[in-house]
């Protein structure tokens, strides 16, 4: 069962001042889950979050995880651009963006952010971008093949496809990028790399810790390097469905620490230090969208229309991916209705929910969808001409603050040319 971190009430008080549809995040849960994460890294004395900023580009949540001590994994100039605006700057950037243009590089580098080279032929092209090699540099590695992990305390299988992915370097690429990096003026050297999304096992990343520790050692070994710093990146994933497992937090950090200490401790690199760059694991469980129904339709199914649509919350008609649906006030009631939920597009997968037992949906009813934290606003767009919604933050102390606005239409005209 999941339950809302706001009430009916509140929310009844919140949508006399906002209307539906709005995204909302709660500050205390986003403050908690990010010193449980500190906390399960804390025996690495060079971790560092940096959460990944394409999931929730929102100021004041960005804001709120510098003040727990995160900085920001950046992908665009717009993103580098925000960070800087939220007073991160430095080596609290990671920036790992792919098909970089030079403009971006260049920025990266007046900020003094750490650049995460996605390719063999940027090595050349930063340098050619910015005028040289920045003393401290990462490579983002891609071993090829598939990835899988069926030992796992759920009994499921991870799985993921890194040989059809555009992202990385082979296995000698990264070799010869370190080389040629070195040789360039480099000084201090990071890997990174990305084998599996939204895992829901306590297992996957200290097996991905073990493959990036390994080609540590072989790497220096190999190419002379000093490498000061492994960056797991993403893939922690959340329980989307009430009857899924949550990651342990505590019980990864303790499984990262043993690959650790097995594989870099003996071969003298025990100061290597650790970053991951979480989005959804993050965010996601700490954002709500709030909708309401406005109409109901009886054909060959039953369909609740709502307020909201795709455009607030892509990933139900990408990808066909749950969220929970709770009835506000009815959170006790049967759920004995079969029901499609969907917005106003002008596109059949325009739908939040598909055969969904739900309690008797009435018109004016408040619904919260659950898990939108991360790649939720950030994913919204303007097709059929709909603009995008409000983002507010419930405070600790129980307070609404508005921390973006709903937009208008004069929003929506501002960039046509008549």
């Amino acid at each position: 069962m999941k339950t809302p971190f706001v009430t009916k009430e509140q929310l009844d008080a919140i949508t006399a001042q906002y209307p539906t549809p709005f995204h909302i995040y709660d500050e205390a849960g986003i403050r908690e889950n990010a010193r449980r994460l500190r906390e399960a890294f804390s025996w690495n004395p060079g971790y560092r979050e940096y959460f990944a900023v394409k999931a929730t580009p929102t100021p004041a949540i960005l804001k709120i995880l510098k003040e727990e001590g995160c900085g920001c994994d950046c992908s665009s100039l717009t993103e580098l651009l925000m960070s800087e605006k939220c007073g991160i700057t430095g080596e609290n950037i990671m920036f790992s963006s792919n098909d970089t243009p030079a403009e971006e590089f260049q920025l990266a580098d007046k900020l003094g952010a750490i650049i995460n080279l996605d390719d063999l032929t940027l090595v050349d092209y930063l340098e050619q971008s910015i005028g040289h090699i920045p003393q401290k540099i990462c490579c983002r590695y891609n071993p090829g093949g598939v990835f899988t992990l069926s030992e796992t305390r759920e009994g499921f299988q991870v799985m993921d496809n890194p040989g059809d992915a555009k992202y990385g370097m082979t296995r000698a690429q990264i070799a010869e990028a370190f080389t040629r990096l070195h040789a360039m003026g480099a000084k201090e050297f990071g890997i990174h790399a990305f084998l599996a999304s939204n895992t829901l096992s306590n297992a996957y990343y200290p097996a991905l810790a073990r493959i990036l520790f390994q080609l540590a050692v072989d790497l220096q070994n190999e190419t002379g390097v000093h490498i000061t710093f492994i960056n797991l990146s993403g893939g922690i994933g959340i329980p989307y469905q009430p009857d899924q497992p949550a990651n342990d937090i505590a019980a990864i950090g303790d499984g990262v620490r043993q690959a650790y200490e097995e594989i870099l401790v003996p071969a003298g690199m025990g100061d290597v230090a650790l970053y991951t760059e979480l989005g959804r694991f993050m965010l996601g469980p700490y954002g709500h969208l709030v909708t309401r129904a406005i109409h109901e339709k009886h054909i060959y199914k039953e369909y609740i229309g709502v307020d909201a649509c795709a455009c607030n919350l892509m990933r139900p008609a990408m990808y066909g991916s749950y969220h929970h649906i709770t009835v506000m006030g009815k959170e006790d009631q049967p759920c004995n209705h079969k029901y499609d939920v969907v917005g106003g597009l002008c596109e059949n997968n325009d739908k939040f929910a598909v055969d969904r037992m739900l309690p008797k949906i009435d018109m004016g009813d408040l619904l919260v969808i659950h898990d939108t934290g991360a790649h939720g606003f950030s994913m919204g767009y303007n097709y059929n001409g709909k603009l995008r919604s409000a983002e507010l933050l419930l405070r600790q102390d129980g307070s609404v603050e508005l921390i973006r606005r709903a937009e208008t239409v004069e929003d929506y005209f501002r960039t046509l040319v008549w």
